[in-house]
């Protein structure tokens, strides 16, 4: 998420300052690749670039393609295959054995739906949503690709998914809805990605069976891949204190984009002065206003070092469906507050226990404040994740657990 902010706020600058720019997505990956579908990067005209779509190698062919792309104002697809030796020296540099996928496309900001529009959409919003983008594995030049929908969880149970589709290929994308709205909502189901390949449509909209033929006369008939993308909201992270060791930890949630709330019943620690860039809650544990910061994707820190502040703050958690809490201190206070609470009849569900930890943070032998907060940053992190906390060279196998590994096993034609 914090990406796609970077991107938005680029392309502020860039409109702001008349300058035409391209969105760079990666759309596909087969094999190995530094980054996965979903990575991002914007090229603007004068070659500044925001964002990477690999480890660098990649990012200066895609710039002078993405150059051709404005001034022809059409998207493209551009493929990078490292497997069979035809981009040797790119793959050389990547150290990868892969095929990536990435569709440049040009921004219009004069149109009322363009890509960066959906980017700021999807930011907004405080629930997990589908961007969908579409590409052609027939037609690496075909008009119909870019990014074209966003839909939302209750829009799609709704069926009323397609309120963003862009106007102007509203009537060639159209064929697509009722087949492409059951796919959303299985990837709502699964909360992972997919990729469906959808087949043309005649003038009707109707699907139906193409002849080579009838896609050399006709197009707007070919094949159409559309990356449905499972896209989360940014971490919510409330932290119960405001002392010195919570500063690293705010600095170091800001650079991974969290979305960051303090909670501290001292106005002379609480404060801006001390924490810049985050929401700020004076109050006792009992009258801090929770619901608007609290939910299933939020992590919240114990870090008071007062254990009655710490234990009511615990006591007002348990109302909520938290993802994961964690407690700074030794384990014999996690364990004695948690008595406490079960013997004044406060309860956890299997699904909250799961998700509490104390005392809080990875192993990694931390010591300073700036050690425990990326210790913290790290476990929290992992609890959102597929991730062990193992070391990567332990690991058998492929060392990116990709929300996206499930995109090879459902690819077909959707009919």
């Amino acid at each position: 998420m914090k990406e796609i902010k970077q991107i938005i706020e680029a392309f502020e600058q860039a409109r702001m300052g008349g300058w035409k720019t391209a969105l760079a997505t990666v759309v596909h990956v087969e094999g190995s690749s530094y980054r996965a579908p979903g990575a991002r990067m914007l090229i603007r005209e004068d070659g500044l670039l925001t964002s990477a779509i690999s480890g660098g190698c990649l990012e200066g062919d895609a710039l002078r393609k993405a150059l051709m792309v404005i001034m022809q104002g059409r998207p493209l697809l551009v493929t990078y295959n490292t497997t069979d030796g035809a981009d040797e020296a790119i793959g050389i540099h990547l150290g990868c054995n892969g095929v990536i996928r990435v569709l440049i496309e040009p921004i219009d900001p004069e149109t009322s739906i363009h890509p960066i529009i959906l980017l700021k959409k999807a930011v907004e919003q405080k629930e997990e949503v589908v961007l969908v983008t579409l590409f052609s594995l027939e037609n690496y030049r075909d008009t119909r690709q870019g990014t074209r929908l966003l839909v939302k969880k209750g829009d799609v149970l709704n069926e009323t998914a397609f309120h963003l589709t862009c106007k102007s290929d509203h009537q060639r994308l159209s064929c697509f809805e009722s087949r492409m709205l059951k796919d959303i909502k299985k990837v709502f189901e699964v909360a992972q990605s997919l990729f469906i390949t959808y087949q043309g449509a005649d003038q009707q909209g109707t699907a139906k069976e193409m002849s080579a033929t009838d896609y050399q006369s006709d197009p707007m008939s070919d094949p159409i891949t559309a990356f449905l993308e499972y896209v989360k909201p940014a971490i919510s992270l409330v932290i119960a204190g405001a002392g010195n060791d919570v500063i690293p930890v705010v600095q170091m949630a800001g650079w991974m984009g969290w979305e960051t709330t303090l909670i501290d019943g001292r106005p002379n620690y609480a404060h801006a002065g001390r924490f810049s860039g985050c929401q700020i809650i004076v109050a006792a544990p009992e009258s801090a206003y929770l619901d608007e910061v609290v939910g299933s994707r939020s992590a919240c820190l114990l870090m008071s070092h007062n254990y009655d502040y710490d234990k009511a703050m615990l006591r007002r958690l348990s109302e909520y469906p938290v993802t994961y809490i964690g407690m700074l201190g030794p384990r014999k206070k996690f364990e004695r507050i948690m008595r406490e609470l079960k013997a004044e009849g406060v309860s956890f569900s299997d699904e909250q226990l799961s998700g509490l930890y104390g005392p809080v943070g990875l192993d990694i032998g931390a010591e300073t404040a700036e050690e425990i907060a990326c210790s913290v940053i790290a476990e929290i992190n992992m609890a959102f994740s597929t991730g062990t906390g193992k070391p990567l060279s332990t690991l058998p196998g492929r060392i990116h657990h990709r929300d996206t590994d499930i995109l090879n096993t459902v690819q077909g034609i959707s009919k």
